[in-house]
C-alpha cells in the first residue's frame, strides 16, 4: 500500500515537473509575441554578451534555418556548424513536424549553456502551413524576417537557409570576408534571360490553400490567366540568397508601395520565393544597383533549374573549387559531411566549430559558467576566408555591381 501510494506521488511529482518545464519555456506558443518576449528580456539583461560594431568590427548575420517533418538534427548539425556568439540563428519547423518535434528542439535549444550564455538561437514554436511552391514560403520568409528585426535589428545580412544546406567555410571566415563590404550589398543570384514560356507561367493566376488553411496542400491553378504586368519587370533566380538587412527591412515595412504591390502580385504566381525578392530588387530605384549576381551558394539548381541533385563525395573538390559560403542539398548523414567537418571546419561530430572567440569545439559538455573563453569581436580566418575576401573586395574595387544588373532580355 506504501508503495502504491509513492508510486502515485512520485508521479505526480513528475507531471508538474513537466508542466513547469513546458509552462516555462512556453513552447506550443513560442510563436511571434512570446519569442520576442523572451529575447527582448534576454538582451536587457546586464549579464548577457553583447558584441561592438562598428567600423574595423565583423559584421553580424541572421540566420533563418527551415526545416520540416523529422529534420531537427539536420537543423542542430546546421546551427553547430554555423553558430557564433555575434549572430542571431532563428529555426523554423513546418506544419508537417508535430508539436512534439518543436518542443524538443526547443528543449534542446535551451539545454545547451552556450546558447543560454549568448541567448542569439530562437525557435519558432508555432507552425503554420507552408507549400514551398506557393506564396506561404514567401510569406514565411518574410515573417522570419520580421521576427528577426523585432528581436534585435542590429544585424547586417539575412541568410536564407535550409536544413539540407552546409557551410563550406567556417564563420571566422565568412565574417572576415564581409568586414570590409559595404552594407548595402544583396548577394542574389538570377537570370536576365525570361524565356517566353516563363512570362506565360507567370500569368498564370494560381492559388495556395496553404494561405488559409492549417495544413499544407497542392496549388490551385487556374484556367484563366492575366496579362503580362506593364508596371514593372519581373526577374527570377535561386530562391538562395543573403539580403541585406536595409533591403528586408524595406520589404517587411513597405514604406515604398512596390514591395507591398509586388507581394500581392506574386500572392497568386507559382514559386514566388525564386521571383519577388529579384523583381524588387531590380524595380526599385533604391537598391537595383546594389545586386551582386552570386548568391555564395553551390546548388545544381542554380547551374540548371530543372535538375535537382543531392551533393555527396564526388562533388567535394567541384564545391571547395568554386568558393562558395555554403552548398546544398545534402543527405542526412551524408560521408561528405563528414569530411567538411574534419577538413574544413575542423569540428567534432556534435561539437562546434571552433574560433576565437572560443578554442573549444565541445562545449555542449563545459560545465562552467563562463564560456567565453576569446574574444567574439576579433575573427581568425583562415585561408578559405582570405580568398573570399580577395573576390569580394575584387567585386567592390571593380563597382561592377553599380552597374544596374537587372537588364532583361526576351528571348
Amino acid at each position: 500500500m506504501r508503495t502504491s501510494k509513492f508510486a502515485c506521488l512520485l508521479i505526480v511529482s513528475v507531471c508538474l515537473l513537466l508542466f513547469a518545464t513546458v509552462s516555462r519555456l512556453n513552447i506550443p506558443n513560442v510563436s511571434y509575441y512570446a519569442t520576442v518576449t523572451n529575447l527582448q528580456k534576454q538582451y536587457n539583461d546586464p549579464k548577457k554578451v553583447l558584441v561592438s560594431k562598428g567600423k574595423g568590427y565583423p559584421p553580424v548575420f541572421a540566420y533563418w534555418i527551415f526545416g520540416t517533418k523529422g529534420e531537427s538534427k539536420k537543423m542542430m548539425r546546421l546551427l553547430k556548424a554555423i553558430y557564433h556568439p555575434r549572430n542571431q540563428h532563428l529555426l523554423q519547423l513546418d506544419d508537417c513536424s508535430s508539436d512534439s518535434e518543436r518542443m524538443d528542439l526547443a528543449l534542446y535549444i535551451k539545454s545547451h549553456m552556450v546558447f543560454e550564455e549568448f541567448g542569439n538561437v530562437n525557435v519558432v514554436g508555432k507552425s503554420y502551413a507552408i507549400n514551398k511552391m506557393g506564396s506561404s514560403s514567401l510569406s514565411a520568409s518574410l515573417h522570419a524576417a520580421s521576427l528577426l528585426l523585432k528581436v534585435n535589428s542590429d544585424w547586417d545580412w539575412f541568410f536564407t537557409l535550409s536544413a539540407s544546406d552546409y557551410p563550406l567555410m567556417t564563420q571566422d571566415d565568412i565574417l572576415h570576408a564581409f568586414t570590409s563590404l559595404p552594407k548595402n550589398l544583396n548577394f542574389i543570384h538570377y537570370t536576365n534571360k525570361t524565356l517566353r514560356n516563363e512570362q506565360r507561367n507567370m500569368n498564370q493566376i494560381v492559388v495556395d490553400p496553404s494561405l488559409h488553411e492549417e495544413k499544407s496542400s497542392s496549388l490551385y491553378f487556374a484556367v484563366e490567366a492575366r496579362d503580362t504586368p506593364d508596371a514593372f519587370k519581373i526577374f527570377r533566380g535561386s530562391p538562395w540568397m543573403i539580403l541585406t538587412r536595409s533591403f528586408m527591412e524595406y520589404c517587411v515595412n513597405g514604406w515604398d508601395n512596390l514591395p507591398r504591390k509586388l507581394l500581392m502580385f506574386f500572392s497568386n504566381v507559382a514559386y514566388p520565393m525564386e521571383t519577388y525578392f529579384h523583381t524588387v530588387l531590380c524595380n526599385s530605384h533604391e537598391f537595383k544597383n546594389t545586386t551582386v549576381d552570386n548568391n555564395l551558394i553551390f546548388s545544381f539548381f542554380d547551374i540548371d533549374p530543372s535538375e535537382y541533385q543531392l551533393l555527396d563525395m564526388s562533388h567535394y573538390d567541384t564545391m571547395m573549387e568554386t568558393g562558395a559560403v555554403f552548398a546544398r542539398p545534402f543527405g542526412e548523414g551524408d560521408l561528405v559531411l563528414e569530411k567538411i567537418d574534419d577538413l574544413v571546419l575542423n569540428r567534432t561530430l556534435n561539437g562546434f566549430v571552433q574560433g576565437e572567440w572560443c578554442s573549444s569545439s565541445n562545449l555542449e559538455i563545459n560545465k562552467t559558467t563562463n564560456l567565453v573563453s576569446g574574444n567574439i569581436d576579433v575573427v581568425k580566418p583562415g585561408m578559405f576566408g582570405i580568398k573570399l575576401r580577395t573576390l569580394l573586395g575584387e567585386i567592390v574595387n571593380s563597382g561592377r555591381y553599380r552597374d544596374c544588373q537587372c537588364q532583361l532580355q526576351l528571348v
